[in-house]
């Protein structure tokens, strides 16, 4: 019987089916942070618990920790961190804390030291867990309760989703990213148009892309409610896999004939640079696009969302996207600071300047990230041309959670993955857009094409 990928990863990692029509599931790694995890240890200190395979465990230093230094900024994030350090020293848990080579950004670091492989189960208190589908793995977020559970043993309750595959096909123009290929699928699918199904991304486009490419699609892929996103591991994946901890003998991929509960199907020559106007994902529109009004939206419910977005953000149906001015910039998070991303961005700025009023900030996914690109000089370019290069690894400005916060009305050209109302602080108004797109704003002082920087016109 032909199976879908995502089939085949919970088949092999399936223990026993439970009473109530869940199944136990074994999970081959599973990473913490130093803002999810701290009661599922106290709980296990409670029960008298042991972590029962502690070597099948990371916790990384990335959501509270200040990115202009090494130290954290306030006594509430230091009891954060050294709760987590001495837990993980109680267990004996790597810990990639604020300092160490390692440490960075959880769903940057990770495949970045060759921790995930095809064929791999793998759980994290975060929802972004969804980037591993990249390497043909089984990734998704867990609660707090759950931590627990798989801290002490290596299993999780799971309820099988509904599957979707997402095909896109074609050659994209010249501008579009990874991030406006999914930014284009959750536009079409819907936030939340997802929910309860594995999504799985085919299409030669999908396989065009680089694996940092696929992780910006599987990362996003949970925008659209999605508890899971795959892609089959072909070669490049491989490649990318850890030699040590690779899975033989399963053919990673959906087999030919193999069915979904639904099917959408993409022509990549449609999509543009997009950029998100309103408090959703899915708010988004072609950079050389208008902003538009409840007209648009097919029931009450819709229109009156779509005005709540419009006086959130502060904008007018039917202005040019072009002429949304902005406050700050910003390049990092789990979605868009690898090195592909900063290259990318500073070959749009290289011997620009940012524009006068604009507080550009530059955030390396991890320590590793950050070196080279030190190393090549990018850091370089983004100094001279006005940006704010940080030292520390971190989530930073993806959200209000450290001292990187947008103050209330402040608009911000970004490359993260969510631009819900209060995300990067009280009454910020976040515009979600590629990293490159991100330069060309910083550049302009408003949202702008790309591609207008490409051709040498701005």
């Amino acid at each position: 019987m032909s199976r879908t990928l995502y089939d085949k990863l919970v088949d092999a990692h399936k223990v026993c089916d439970l009473p109530d029509g869940d199944m136990l599931v074994y999970v081959d790694f599973h990473i913490m942070n130093e803002y999810t995890s701290p009661q599922a240890f106290s709980c296990l200190d409670h029960k008298g618990l042991k972590v029962w395979r502690p070597q099948a465990h990371l916790s990384v230093v990335d959501h509270v920790n200040a990115t202009r230094q090494r130290d954290p900024h306030d006594a509430a994030s230091k009891l954060l961190i050294d709760n987590l350090e001495a837990n993980c020293r109680k267990h004996g848990i790597a810990f990639y804390g604020l300092g160490d080579p390692r440490q960075g950004i959880e769903h940057v670091v990770v495949p970045e030291q060759g921790l995930v492989a095809p064929g791999m189960l793998i759980a994290c208190g975060d929802s972004h867990t969804t980037t591993y589908g990249a390497f043909g793995a089984l990734g998704f977020g867990i609660g707090t309760s759950e931590v627990e559970h798989v801290l002490a043993t290596q299993t999780l309750r799971y309820k099988r989703l509904r599957t979707m595959r997402v095909n896109v096909e074609g050659a994209l123009a010249p501008g579009v990213t990874a991030k406006d290929i999914i930014m284009q699928v959750v536009q079409v699918v819907g936030a939340g148009g997802a929910n309860g199904f594995a999504v799985e991304f085919t299409g030669n486009t999908i396989f065009a892309q680089s694996m940092a490419g696929r992780m910006t699609i599987c990362n996003m892929a949970v925008e659209l409610g999605a508890r899971a996103a795959l892609i089959a591991a072909d070669q490049t994946a491989y490649n990318a896999g850890s030699r040590q901890l690779r899975y033989d003998g399963e053919t990673w991929a959906s087999d030919a004939g193999a069915t979904y509960d639904a099917t959408y199907d993409i022509d990549a020559a449609t999509i543009a640079p997009l950029v998100s106007w309103g408090t959703s994902p899915d708010q988004s529109v072609a950079i050389d696009g208008t902003v538009p009004d409840t007209s648009t939206a097919t029931t009450p419910k819709a229109q009156q969302a779509l005005a709540r977005a419009l006086d959130y953000m502060g904008l007018e149906p039917g202005q040019p996207v072009t002429d949304i001015r902005i406050d700050s910039a910003f390049i990092g998070s789990c979605t868009n600071s690898r090195i592909e991303d900063l290259r990318a961005a500073a070959s749009v700025i290289r011997g620009r300047t940012v524009a006068p009023g604009v507080n550009a900030i530059v955030v390396p996914g991890s320590a590793m990230t950050r070196l080279q690109a030190e190393a090549e000089g990018l850091d370089t370019i983004f100094t001279e041309a006005g940006f704010d290069w940080r030292p520390q690894s971190g989530c930073s400005m993806c959200l209000a959670m450290n001292d990187d916060i947008a103050m209330d009305g402040e608009r911000v050209a970004s490359s993260t993955n969510r631009n819900f109302e209060g995300r990067q602080g009280r009454g910020a108004r976040t515009h979600l857009m590629s990293p490159a797109m991100v330069a060309a704003a910083a550049l302009s002082g408003h949202l702008a094409d790309v591609r207008d920087f490409e051709k040498g016109t701005d």
